[in-house]
């Protein structure tokens, strides 16, 4: 059987439990300078402090570390610590150049970590999840108030940076390729059309998970499109999971569940906050205040995979895969296949009359 095989027939028996918030991890080690240049970039020519995804470079068994004890804690699918591993995101640091290898890399982490848990417990197999974040870049909004047209980058340019990203994480390794964390739809589009045209180009398909994250109240990604509109967007990707992570706390961010729950024929995937930030913009929600909002969604029936975004630590996830454990996941709905059409908002047309009806 293969792994995807045994990940889908895991899906359908018990909701997954994903890890939590790598950055959050990488801060409790409160890391210098020269911890993350390491030997090899000691004489860098510009900072690199805070460049997360270096550290699969520079301190990996730190990485290594982090993904265990979520695995410890209970996670089925941790993700690699790739999250701006794009050559668009990394320039930041002037380390564009380095975006493959780092990719690979951080797979090769995650993977060797999984493998050690699988081997503990070949009961309950781990996976592996390449991160794959929204860049820093946006394809739908100008980042310059007087000139509403004018882009950083193209969509060109983005697809190949993410096209680097996914040669690297699929070389390294990984089961599934998670975009992550969408603001903007049109640089998920450009991932999507990427991870595509690399399945093709190294004749393998692997699961996508894709996961949206909701900017204010009204329910709404950065790039101005509801829940329901982004669904329509990408289901054309037939992926593995849809869903919410980062944004608000589950508390909050319950109403945009229910809402993709609703219009998905695929599994729903929710990994929240610990809360809402505090003013030193740290998480004070507990492990059992999050846990225990999940734990209800997987009880009304919202959730196939679950676990945690910034703030919650392996204690979170230990807590979130008690209360999820035993509770059956959420059934996949079958819907009539109708036209459904997306803008900022959705639109169904069901039983729109024939052209020769109207002539």
């Amino acid at each position: 059987m293969s792994k995807q095989d045994i990940l889908e027939k895991i899906a359908a028996e018990r909701i997954l439990v994903m890890d939590g918030a790598m950055g959050t991890m990488i801060q409790r080690h409160k890391l210098a300078e020269a911890d993350y240049r390491g030997e090899r970039f000691k004489d860098w020519h510009c900072d690199v402090k805070g460049n997360n995804d270096l550290l699969v470079l520079t301190k990996p068994d730190l990485i290594q570390e982090i993904h265990e004890e979520f695995l410890a804690a209970g996670a089925d699918i941790v993700e690699t610590d790739t999250f701006n591993g794009t050559s668009i995101s990394l320039a930041d640091y002037d380390m564009q150049a380095f975006a493959y290898e780092i990719n690979k890399a951080g797979a090769e982490v995650a993977r060797a970590a999984a493998d050690a848990w699988t081997a503990k417990t070949p009961e309950k197999p781990r996976f592996v999840a390449g991160s794959v974040g929204p860049m820093n870049k946006t394809l739908s909004i100008s980042p310059d108030v007087n000139s509403p047209g004018y882009r950083e980058v193209t969509f060109d340019e983005v697809a190949d940076a993410y096209r680097e990203q996914m040669r690297g994480l699929i070389d390294g390794g990984v089961d599934i390729i998670l975009i992550e964390t969408v603001f903007d739809t049109l640089n998920a589009k450009a991932a999507i059309y990427a991870v595509e045209d690399v399945f093709e180009e190294k004749g393998v398909r692997l699961p996508i998970m894709i996961s949206c994250t909701v900017t204010d109240m009204s329910g709404r990604n950065l790039s101005g499109q509801t829940i329901d509109a982004f669904w329509y967007s990408v289901r054309h990707a037939k992926p593995f999971s849809i869903g919410l992570n980062c944004a608000f706390g589950a508390d909050l961010l319950r109403p945009y569940a229910v809402s993709i729950s609703a219009v998905a024929d695929t599994r729903v995937c929710a990994y929240p906050n610990a809360g809402l930030p505090n003013e030193m913009g740290e998480y004070d929600e507990s492990p059992d205040q999050t846990a225990a909002h999940l734990g209800e969604w997987a009880k009304t029936g919202l959730l196939n995979i679950t676990g945690g975004c910034c703030g919650t630590t392996p204690d979170h996830i230990a807590a979130i895969a008690k209360a999820v454990e035993g509770v059956k996941p959420r059934s996949i709905p079958k819907h009539e296949p109708v036209m459904q059409l997306s803008g900022l908002d959705p639109i169904t047309i069901i039983n729109a009359p024939s052209p020769s009806a109207t002539a």
